[in-house]
């Protein structure tokens, strides 16, 4: 497993800084561990991620898993981190996918892809044992989420969330009553709307640092069941958030980015706007202009990162959990340190 830092534009030498660097934090070869969420709790110094699909011996296809854990870093006077897996019971967040920071980092929010028995939705963990889980939303004015995929969380409370067809292709979901559609719910007034259509696979989705800007990625390019199209979408969308009555309209779509590797997945922005995704090289980075400034190329490809303290990130990459320390300027725009 190799992985190195690819300069495109030489924008990304200041991303970079003068001495950026690669370390395995993590293996893990019994399973997929690190595949989705990556979400770092400043106060415990901890992620919470998820596993990509498991499927126990013996089990039919109906019955995948994901398994949910808290990665403890165990870092002490700027020594090297000592990482340590621990599981967590992951049986009421059916299928867990992408997750965020929530209520005031006391909880993650976690995107439930649903299954055959439990419904697609949000679902808050606590970051603190027992890890109490409470159901925030499971279903669109009665009618099922499809399988909801990834959250992020406006400056005013509001969640907004993607939900793809992912779930029935790969086997553990009933047939969408839905289209592929972004939503946004109001916890404080209880409203939930649909935000955008007109997508394959809704997939990542994030803020721009001034929350004028939200980036949605379609990955339609992959199918649920392992078939890819080039003619498909495999592409970064950007929408202007407009205020029209008071309330929040997407305008203005605009295609702000293909990937010319596999699928932009998971999507961040740093402090300065620059947009960053995991893709099939790794972790691809484009300034707020749509310019291609670099690529942390991981062979086989990232599904999800996250930024944690000075410019590090995290890198999920199924068995292996990546940490890549860049320019120590570098703020992600989700924490800001």
């Amino acid at each position: 497993m190799t992985a190195k830092f690819v300069t495109v534009d030489e924008e990304f030498l200041n991303i970079l800084g003068p001495h950026p660097t690669l370390e395995l934090l993590l293996e893990n070869d019994r399973y997929p561990f690190a595949h989705e969420a990556g979400v770092y709790i400043p106060s415990t110094d901890e992620l919470f991620i998820t596993s990509n699909r498991l499927c126990d011996p013996g089990s039919p296809k109906e019955k995948q898993r994901v398994q949910i854990s808290k990665v403890v870093l165990n870092r002490k006077d700027g020594s090297p981190p000592k990482c340590k897996q621990i599981e967590l019971d992951s049986s009421a967040i059916p299928m867990g996918n992408g997750g965020v920071n929530y209520s005031n980092d006391e909880q993650v929010l976690f995107c439930a892809q649903g299954s055959t028995q439990l419904p697609s939705g949000l679902y808050a963990m606590d970051v603190r044992p027992p890890h109490a889980v409470t159901p925030i939303l499971t279903d669109f004015m009665g009618r099922p989420f499809n399988s909801v995929n990834d959250v992020a969380i406006h400056s005013d409370g509001s969640i907004w969330f993607t939900d793809p067809p992912y779930g029935f292709e790969q086997g553990y979901r009933t047939r969408p009553r839905l289209p592929s559609q972004v939503y946004r719910y109001d916890p404080n007034r209880k409203s939930l709307r649909a935000m955008a259509d007109g997508f394959g696979h809704p997939n990542g989705i994030c803020f721009s640092p001034d929350e004028r800007t939200v980036y949605i990625t379609d990955t339609d390019w992959l199918h649920g069941g392992g078939g890819t199209d080039d003619t498909k979408a495999s592409t970064i969308y950007a929408f202007d958030i407009a205020m029209y009555h008071g309330q929040p309209f997407l305008t203005n779509r605009r295609l702000f980015a293909m990937a010319d590797t596999g699928i932009p997945d998971g999507i961040k922005c740093d402090t300065d706007g620059n947009v960053y995704s995991g893709c099939g090289d790794g972790v691809n980075v484009w300034s707020p202009g749509g310019i291609l400034l670099g690529r942390i190329v991981v062979e086989g490809g990232v599904a999800n990162f996250c930024f944690g303290r000075g410019g590090e990130m995290f890198i999920l990459k199924e068995h292996r959990l990546w940490r890549a320390q860049l320019g120590g300027h570098v703020r992600g725009a989700l924490l800001g340190i």
